[in-house]
């Protein structure tokens, strides 16, 4: 396993995420717990999870998890969606995050958490008070860094500059849906990414198991893709282009002799600006697939196939400046 730095900090994360939003849920306390110590036993250090995953459920298996392990994770958890019934238990409000975070630690059986990420942005509290109080929590101890997820290019930046404007700290890095299948980051956040140095760890690396190379044009029966809503529903990935980009995976993982989810995670890990994949397991043995996607370098002359097989229609603004505004 190897380390990267998460976007400006000092902070070594793991180049893979093991994402726990299925712990007590499709997959049982125990087997969850064998994942996790299995994985910090091969290296891995960064664990995401959130407070709404199986009502809290997840936090609580994880805590238990990492208990006498604590100062070699990671730790990474999220704050923005409905957690009860009144006005107030969602969104990033003052009120809200000072409520949540301590719920979270409480769950979590630790006092700080490493990562503390806005879960969507909320466009009914300032984006001011919502990072006055994220910086208040790291200066109390309770959390070391902060990130956010699920925002537009805009909101990230314009949440960079209020940090920048009024000294509080800054996110780290942002956690977007990004795949072979899901490529809309490349329009305009990654570019911002790599220029503010904000670290990328991408959930729904394999498409919500699209990318598994388990489902055909027949619409599956069992699975994530079952889904009507969401972003692995089945109506968003029976596409032609989806289904010709997982060819190309298939064909990529049978020249190197990998299984398509490898080949899928392994894509990524070459990606510029991508810090840490987040993959997740509801069997022991997709535990043990997603695995092997470190350790081996993918062939440059793939990763291009592979690239060019999923990149994005030619757009405006990108075409007008490929054309026009190249460097003197």
């Amino acid at each position: 396993m190897q380390y990267r730095r998460l976007g400006r900090s000092g902070l070594a994360v793991s180049e893979l995420c093991l994402g726990t939003m299925t712990f007590g849920n499709t997959t049982n306390e125990t087997d969850s717990i064998t994942m996790m110590h299995d994985f910090l036993d091969r290296g891995g250090n960064f664990l995401d999870t959130a407070n709404v995953y199986v009502q809290g459920r997840s936090e609580e298996i994880v805590g238990k998890a990492i208990k006498n392990r604590r100062s070699e994770v990671v730790l990474a958890s999220k704050v923005r969606m409905m957690t009860g019934e009144h006005p107030n238990s969602g969104g990033v409000s003052r009120k809200h995050i000072m409520d949540a975070i301590d719920a979270s630690l409480k769950r979590l059986d630790t006092d700080y958490l490493d990562l503390y990420q806005v879960h969507v942005w909320d466009q009914a509290t300032p984006i001011e008070e919502t990072l006055r109080t994220l910086d208040d929590l790291i200066s109390a101890g309770k959390v070391r860094y902060i990130g956010c997820s699920n925002f537009f290019a805009w909101q990230l930046m314009k949440s960079l500059a209020v940090s920048d404007r009024d000294r509080y700290a800054r996110f780290v890095s942002i956690q977007p849906q990004y795949s072979l299948v899901s490529r809309e980051m490349d329009r305009e956040m990654l570019s911002l990414c790599l220029e503010e140095n904000v670290g990328i760890i991408p959930w729904a690396p394999l498409g919500g198991g699209f990318l598994t190379g388990r489902y055909t044009r027949e619409e599956p029966t069992s699975g994530r893709l079952t889904s009507k809503q969401g972003e692995s529903s089945w109506a968003l990935r029976n596409t032609d282009k989806n289904f010709a980009i997982l060819e190309a995976v298939q064909a990529a993982a049978k020249e190197l002799d990998k299984t398509p989810a490898q080949v899928a995670l392994a894509w990524l890990l070459r990606r510029e600006g991508i810090t840490s994949p987040i993959f997740g397991a509801s069997t022991l043995a997709q535990y043990e697939e997603n695995m092997g996607a470190v350790g081996w370098a993918m062939p440059e002359s793939v990763w291009n196939r592979l690239n060019e097989a999923s990149a994005l229609p030619s757009e405006y603004p990108n075409r007008f400046i490929a054309k026009f505004a190249r460097p003197l």
